[in-house]
């Protein structure tokens, strides 16, 4: 699995490969969402003690949107890269390649910077992830994985939101 991580944060594409065809390695790539959830929960934490908001809040939401968000950019990259652009995947091999696409978001314990230089070097190593794992050309995974980062930060957006709400009654 770390020789997996290596890979992935060197953006190398047969590593990619190793991982779409390995079905055993869903359970890995729940093991690295795990970990991203509860560094990026601490990180959430941490930022929400600085600006004298809920800590417990902020962490819990980040753990919580990890999975979710992990569920759905795989789900959406799937349904668009398979229905629109003629991919050929399975939601498993999603989940797989995308999961471990999310390792440089380990740097998202690093308050403020961290969350963005992570996001930014996951969004590169999803878009290896996505033209790999569905088999499409550049073109086709660029709007397969925008179309799926739109509806990600939406998602996002909503969770933030909740996230206000939910502190306001920790206040």
């Amino acid at each position: 699995m770390i020789q997996r991580i290596l890979g992935v944060l060197k953006l190398d594409v047969p590593t990619f490969e190793a991982i779409e065809a390995d079905t055993s390695a869903t359970s890995q790539a729940a093991i690295i969402v795990a970990i991203v959830s509860l560094l990026s929960g601490i990180g959430s934490g941490i930022s929400a003690s600085i600006q004298n908001t809920n800590f417990i809040v902020a962490f819990f939401m980040s753990l919580i949107w990890a999975f979710v968000g992990w569920a759905l950019w795989s789900w959406v990259t799937w349904f668009v890269g398979t229905k629109l652009f003629n991919g050929r995947a399975t939601v498993d091999e999603m989940l797989r390649v995308i999961g471990f696409a999310y390792s440089p978001q380990f740097l998202s314990i690093i308050p403020c910077v961290g969350g963005v230089i992570g996001g930014i070097w996951s969004l590169v190593a999803g878009f290896i992830a996505i033209r790999q794992g569905l088999d499409l050309d550049n073109a086709k995974a660029l709007f397969t994985i925008l179309i799926g980062f739109v509806i990600y930060v939406i998602g996002q957006m909503i969770i933030g939101l909740l996230m206000g709400g939910v502190s306001g009654l920790f206040a």
